[in-house]
């Protein structure tokens, strides 16, 4: 399997390791410094996962992110010496897959990548699964889900966690579980669930006003009911 990655990062000797990383791993890495290179290069559609670095001189991985989940879905890593929680669940909430601390291990990261690049394509429901509930429908060739014939506007994120809600209703999903259903590293927040399904929740009670559809088990997770009443 051909992997291409893009990486968008200022530091040089970050860069270099990196790629040394990845090209151990038979995974070829193109490297940029700036944002602007790097949403062109990611617009070619050539890249199979993008890391980016949070600060970068002419703009930050945020923005990045923001531009890309508009014409793409390809997993996100961020690099960033951003200590602070509020960063990193930020970042996960626009669409990254995984958020990395600087200092940290090249060869982590690789690994990190080769995880999250295998259950993106793998998946952690089968392609073939529907909704078995009376509101949601899931549509995996246009990968969408519609909610009373309203297609609901998702991360990707957003997209893998409902979906595999969906595909086993009344089913109580711990955080852990939504979190390998998304593709999410393991190192990541589960936290970030939270705020994932908050989004949910509000999307859904946007295209279904009456409907309870997204349930809290407290100290459990999170559960989809088959009708909503």
């Amino acid at each position: 399997m051909t992997v291409s990655i893009l990486l968008v990062e200022d530091d040089k000797p970050i860069a270099d390791n990196v790629m040394l990383a990845l090209a151990r791993e038979n995974m070829g890495c193109r490297h940029t410094t700036l944002a602007a290179e790097g949403l062109a290069l990611l617009a070619t559609g050539k890249f199979d996962l993008a890391i980016l670095d949070v600060g970068l001189p002419d703009g930050n991985g945020f923005d990045v992110c923001r531009t890309l989940r508009g014409f793409s879905d390809i997993p996100v890593i961020f690099l960033t010496a951003r200590s602070d929680e509020i960063d990193r669940v930020v970042g996960l909430e626009i669409g990254a897959d995984d958020y990395v601390l600087k200092p940290f291990s090249p060869r982590e990261l690789a690994a990190r990548v080769k995880t999250i690049l295998r259950r993106s394509r793998n998946g952690a429901v089968s392609a073939n699964a529907t909704a078995a509930t009376a509101l949601i429908k899931v549509d995996d060739e246009r990968a969408r889900i519609v909610c009373l014939g309203q297609p609901l506007d998702l991360s990707r994120t957003e997209y893998l966690m409902l979906k595999a809600m969906a595909a086993r209703p009344e089913k109580v999903f711990s955080r852990a579980e939504l979190m390998d259903a998304a593709g999410l590293a393991e190192a990541s927040l589960e936290r970030s669930v939270d705020t994932h399904i908050k989004a949910l929740r509000a999307k859904v009670a946007a295209a279904a006003p009456d409907s309870d559809l997204i349930r809290t088990h407290r100290g459990l997770g999170y559960s989809l009911a088959r009708d909503g009443a």
